[in-house]
Protein backbone atom coordinates (compact mmCIF):
# COMPACT_ATOMS: atom_id res chain seq x y z
CA UNK A 1 0.00 0.00 0.00
CA UNK A 2 1.14 3.58 -1.00
CA UNK A 3 -0.27 6.27 1.15
CA UNK A 4 -0.23 9.91 -0.35
CA UNK A 5 -1.59 13.55 -0.02
CA UNK A 6 -4.40 14.51 -2.40
CA UNK A 7 -6.69 17.04 -2.69
CA UNK A 8 -10.32 16.83 -1.24
CA UNK A 9 -11.42 17.14 -4.86
CA UNK A 10 -9.34 14.83 -6.69
CA UNK A 11 -10.98 12.16 -8.79
CA UNK A 12 -9.91 9.18 -6.49
CA UNK A 13 -11.10 11.10 -3.49
CA UNK A 14 -14.41 11.86 -4.89
CA UNK A 15 -15.01 8.10 -5.63
CA UNK A 16 -14.07 7.13 -2.39
CA UNK A 17 -15.86 9.93 -0.58
CA UNK A 18 -19.10 8.82 -2.54
CA UNK A 19 -18.33 5.25 -1.52
CA UNK A 20 -18.75 6.90 2.15
CA UNK A 21 -21.41 8.32 1.77
CA UNK A 22 -23.41 5.33 0.10
CA UNK A 23 -22.15 3.36 3.16
CA UNK A 24 -23.53 6.04 5.31
CA UNK A 25 -26.83 6.57 3.72
CA UNK A 26 -27.51 2.67 3.95
CA UNK A 27 -26.18 2.51 7.88
CA UNK A 28 -28.11 5.59 8.83
CA UNK A 29 -31.15 5.63 6.48
CA UNK A 30 -30.71 9.05 4.99
CA UNK A 31 -28.57 11.04 2.29
CA UNK A 32 -25.30 10.69 4.08
CA UNK A 33 -23.20 12.93 6.12
CA UNK A 34 -24.84 16.50 5.53
CA UNK A 35 -21.76 18.16 6.89
CA UNK A 36 -20.27 21.27 5.49
CA UNK A 37 -16.61 20.05 3.74
CA UNK A 38 -14.32 21.65 0.94
CA UNK A 39 -11.69 21.15 -0.50
CA UNK A 40 -9.35 24.25 0.97
CA UNK A 41 -10.17 22.40 4.77
CA UNK A 42 -7.72 19.98 3.58
CA UNK A 43 -5.01 21.93 2.59
CA UNK A 44 -1.85 21.75 4.60
CA UNK A 45 -1.08 23.34 6.92
CA UNK A 46 -4.38 23.89 8.05
CA UNK A 47 -5.28 19.99 7.59
CA UNK A 48 -4.42 16.81 5.46
CA UNK A 49 -6.52 14.47 3.07
CA UNK A 50 -4.82 11.19 2.23
CA UNK A 51 -5.52 8.47 0.11
CA UNK A 52 -4.19 4.75 0.18
CA UNK A 53 -3.59 3.05 -2.81
CA UNK A 54 -3.22 -0.48 -3.74
CA UNK A 55 -0.76 -2.15 -5.80
CA UNK A 56 -2.23 -1.69 -8.62
CA UNK A 57 -2.88 1.50 -8.09
CA UNK A 58 -6.57 1.70 -7.07
CA UNK A 59 -7.56 4.06 -4.10
CA UNK A 60 -9.21 2.06 -1.34
CA UNK A 61 -9.02 3.88 1.62
CA UNK A 62 -9.44 7.64 2.50
CA UNK A 63 -8.88 10.00 5.73
CA UNK A 64 -8.28 13.67 6.42
CA UNK A 65 -8.40 16.17 9.15
CA UNK A 66 -9.20 19.83 8.88
CA UNK A 67 -8.39 22.80 11.56
CA UNK A 68 -10.66 23.75 13.82
CA UNK A 69 -10.78 26.47 16.56
CA UNK A 70 -13.22 27.46 19.32
CA UNK A 71 -16.85 28.87 17.54
CA UNK A 72 -20.59 27.86 18.20
CA UNK A 73 -20.04 24.05 16.69
CA UNK A 74 -18.38 23.16 20.17
CA UNK A 75 -14.58 23.22 18.77
CA UNK A 76 -11.93 24.21 21.13
CA UNK A 77 -8.65 26.29 19.74
CA UNK A 78 -6.58 23.60 18.29
CA UNK A 79 -8.98 21.00 17.36
CA UNK A 80 -7.86 18.99 14.23
CA UNK A 81 -11.10 17.51 12.98
CA UNK A 82 -11.07 14.06 11.53
CA UNK A 83 -13.30 13.28 8.46
CA UNK A 84 -13.77 10.89 5.52
CA UNK A 85 -12.11 8.20 7.52
CA UNK A 86 -13.06 4.80 4.91
CA UNK A 87 -11.62 1.77 3.79
CA UNK A 88 -13.14 -0.44 0.99
CA UNK A 89 -15.24 -3.12 2.45
CA UNK A 90 -12.74 -5.75 1.00
CA UNK A 91 -10.01 -4.71 2.62
CA UNK A 92 -11.15 -3.80 5.69
CA UNK A 93 -9.51 -5.60 9.06
CA UNK A 94 -5.96 -5.45 8.06
CA UNK A 95 -4.94 -2.19 9.55
CA UNK A 96 -5.08 0.10 7.05
CA UNK A 97 -7.39 2.88 8.81
CA UNK A 98 -5.38 2.42 11.65
CA UNK A 99 -2.05 3.56 9.52
CA UNK A 100 -4.05 6.36 8.13
CA UNK A 101 -5.08 7.72 11.21
CA UNK A 102 -1.37 7.20 12.47
CA UNK A 103 -0.61 9.69 9.85
CA UNK A 104 -3.21 12.26 10.12
CA UNK A 105 -2.18 12.48 13.94
CA UNK A 106 1.07 12.97 13.28
CA UNK A 107 0.64 15.58 10.50
CA UNK A 108 -1.93 17.05 12.78
CA UNK A 109 0.88 17.40 15.77
CA UNK A 110 3.57 18.74 13.27
CA UNK A 111 1.29 21.42 12.39
CA UNK A 112 0.70 22.27 15.83
CA UNK A 113 -3.19 21.19 16.99
CA UNK A 114 -3.56 20.10 20.22
CA UNK A 115 -6.47 17.71 19.81
CA UNK A 116 -7.46 15.56 17.55
CA UNK A 117 -11.81 15.11 17.23
CA UNK A 118 -13.94 13.22 15.45
CA UNK A 119 -17.85 12.43 15.36
CA UNK A 120 -18.96 8.58 14.32
CA UNK A 121 -22.47 7.23 14.94
CA UNK A 122 -23.65 4.94 16.96
CA UNK A 123 -24.38 2.35 13.68
CA UNK A 124 -20.66 2.61 13.19
CA UNK A 125 -19.40 -0.28 15.42
CA UNK A 126 -15.89 -0.92 13.51
CA UNK A 127 -14.86 2.78 13.53
CA UNK A 128 -15.66 2.98 17.53
CA UNK A 129 -13.59 0.28 17.88
CA UNK A 130 -10.70 1.55 16.01
CA UNK A 131 -10.75 4.96 17.77
CA UNK A 132 -11.11 3.72 21.36
CA UNK A 133 -8.07 1.42 20.64
CA UNK A 134 -6.12 3.91 19.08
CA UNK A 135 -6.60 6.06 22.61
CA UNK A 136 -9.55 8.26 21.64
CA UNK A 137 -12.02 9.16 24.47
CA UNK A 138 -15.41 9.81 24.45
CA UNK A 139 -16.24 14.05 24.76
CA UNK A 140 -18.14 16.70 24.59
CA UNK A 141 -20.68 16.72 21.64
CA UNK A 142 -19.77 18.86 18.27
CA UNK A 143 -20.17 19.56 14.84
CA UNK A 144 -23.15 19.04 12.61
CA UNK A 145 -24.34 16.09 14.24
CA UNK A 146 -24.18 17.25 18.03
CA UNK A 147 -27.65 16.83 18.35
CA UNK A 148 -28.32 13.59 17.03
CA UNK A 149 -29.06 10.91 19.54
CA UNK A 150 -27.00 8.89 16.91
CA UNK A 151 -24.11 10.65 17.37
CA UNK A 152 -20.67 9.82 19.39
CA UNK A 153 -17.70 12.20 19.58
CA UNK A 154 -14.33 11.32 20.97
CA UNK A 155 -10.92 13.46 21.38
CA UNK A 156 -7.04 12.48 21.86
CA UNK A 157 -4.76 14.98 22.68
CA UNK A 158 -1.98 15.09 20.42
Amino acid sequence: MEIRPVPFDHPDAVKLNDEVQAEYAVRYGDDGDETYLEPAHFTPPNGLYLIAYDEAGVPVATGGWRAQETNDEGYRDGDAELKRMFVIEQLRGRGLARRILAALEADARAAGRTRMVLETGTKQPEAVALYVSSGYQPCEKFGFYRFHDSSLCYAKQL
